[in-house]
């Protein structure tokens, strides 16, 4: 493939990828990240953003149609369905993320993949092959905009609104022309601002389900014949020159086709942003190389990369549970105490005053070296202060969830298992139904219904 742009380069790879073109491994890590996403999608059932979300889309869409709305049980059109999951996943914060171009792909792909799927009724295999496309496309957004990118855009919005124009494409069959233009589309509307969080606002799930909603529409306009800019990442007035100082163009087509940036993604451990992930692992690693107990902790100091002050930074006193789980020490203070940030420590005690005590004791410092691998290693360092004036460190190279220490099948099963009985959005029995059908997911059968309405 070769164009004298790359974005033309990255839409022929969307538009011609096959089934046959993605290794069986690459292929088998798609099933993986899809039951991830499926389970964190029934976790937002329930919360008040994705309700609200939701009860708008469903309000402007068909009481009843072909594709399915997870967590009410209920079908609409491929655009309210994949607008309202899309929201769903993105909730609980434990969908999955990518190290380098930080950004969670689950969250707009598997939305769009699911629901585009079930309307056309194309199969198992052919949901896999558009969303690894979602995925290689929407990765190398990411990378591309970069770290100043990401400081002020939450790239999951923004590169989301390509990668979901990506997937949506692929499956209606669009031709390299029409990928393009839908790419242009997507472009022009990809939104989202990290601002919200010094509020405790509920714009993330907006960010989500508009990325999706927006990369759909844009694919179904094209096939219809709305063109878009050619353009829309790399020009002068495209979305690098308006949201980017460092831009690379090379990395819109790293490796298409022989890198598969599917097979990087990682599972997130603790419920929580994964910028807290590094360090709360190594804090746990330090309590249990030393035999020690939260209440032996008179002090924790993070040594962390610039994104993950200027993410962490803006939140001091955490008003909410989503808020919290942007808040370094408050992460911290419930891996201490129960050694896991999961939803259900969250919910029980995120303003417990022992919390509260114990995240006023933490810092965040900037660390040279960690700085220097992110984004594409996400290293956890901490010092821990004791009470009886030791220092001890903890390290981590790889946090729990990453592609070199990542989920087995096993574990990703459990933590369905846990997201699914989270708000009650899906029975044990319901789920593993669910797995089965997931591990068998690269077939020629139609996708269908995955739940039976109650």
């Amino acid at each position: 493939m070769s164009h004298s742009h790359p974005s033309q380069t990255l839409a022929d790879f969307a538009a011609g990828l096959r089934p046959s073109d993605i290794p069986a491994p690459v292929m088998r890590r798609t099933e993986d990240l899809f039951l991830d996403w499926f389970a964190s999608a029934l976790a937002g059932k329930g919360a008040r953003p994705v309700e609200t979300l939701a009860r708008f889309w469903a309000s402007q869409g068909p009481a009843d149609g072909p594709s399915e709305v997870l967590i009410h049980r209920r079908g609409s059109s491929p655009m309210v369905a994949a607008a309202i999951n899309a929201a769903a996943s993105h909730h609980a914060e434990q969908d999955d993320v990518h190290n380098g171009s930080v950004f969670h792909p689950a969250t707009v792909v598997f939305p769009v993949a699911l629901a585009v799927a079930q309307a056309l009724g194309r199969s198992g295999r052919e949901l896999l092959a558009a969303s690894v496309a979602g995925y290689e496309v929407g990765i190398r957004v990411g990378e591309y905009l970069g770290r100043p990118h990401y400081r002020i855009f939450h790239t999951t919005g923004t590169a989301g609104s390509i990668a979901a124009a990506a997937t949506a494409g692929h499956l209606l069959g669009l031709s390299q022309a029409q990928m393009l233009h839908a790419f242009g589309s997507a472009g022009t509307q990809a939104a989202g601002l990290w601002e919200f969080l010094r509020d405790a606002a509920d714009s993330k799930q907006l960010h989500t389900a508009h990325a999706a909603s927006t990369g759909l529409a844009s694919a179904y306009l094209a096939a219809d014949g709305l063109t878009g800019a050619r353009q829309i990442l790399e020009g002068p007035q495209g979305m690098a020159a308006g949201m980017s100082v460092d831009s690379d163009p090379t990395r819109l087509t790293d490796g298409l086709g022989t890198r598969w940036a599917t097979a990087e993604t990682s599972f997130k451990y603790h419920a929580s942003c994964r910028h807290t992930h590094p360090a709360a692992d190594a804090l746990l690693q330090a309590l249990r190389d030393h035999g020690l107990t939260a209440d032996d902790i008179e002090h924790v100091e993070t040594f962390v990369h610039q994104g993950a002050i200027d993410v962490l930074g803006p939140v001091t006193d955490p008003q909410t549970v989503h808020q919290a789980k942007f808040s370094m020490g408050t992460v911290l203070a419930l891996a201490a105490l129960h050694g896991h940030a999961g939803v259900g420590e969250f919910d029980a005690g995120y303003r417990a005053q022992r919390v509260r005590d114990f995240a006023g004791r933490v810092r965040m410092t900037l660390d040279a070296e960690v700085d220097a691998a992110y984004p594409r290693r996400w290293i956890g360092k901490v010092e821990v202060t004791t009470r009886d004036g030791r220092r001890l460190s903890g390290r981590v190279d790889e946090p729990k969830g990453d592609p070199g220490n990542s989920l087995s099948r096993a574990e990703l099963e459990a933590k369905a298992l846990t997201l699914g009985g989270y708000r009650d959005g899906a029975t044990p029995a319901e789920l593993r139904e669910v797995f089965a059908r997931v591990w068998a997911l690269d077939s020629d059968a139609p996708v269908g219904r995955w739940l039976t309405a109650v």
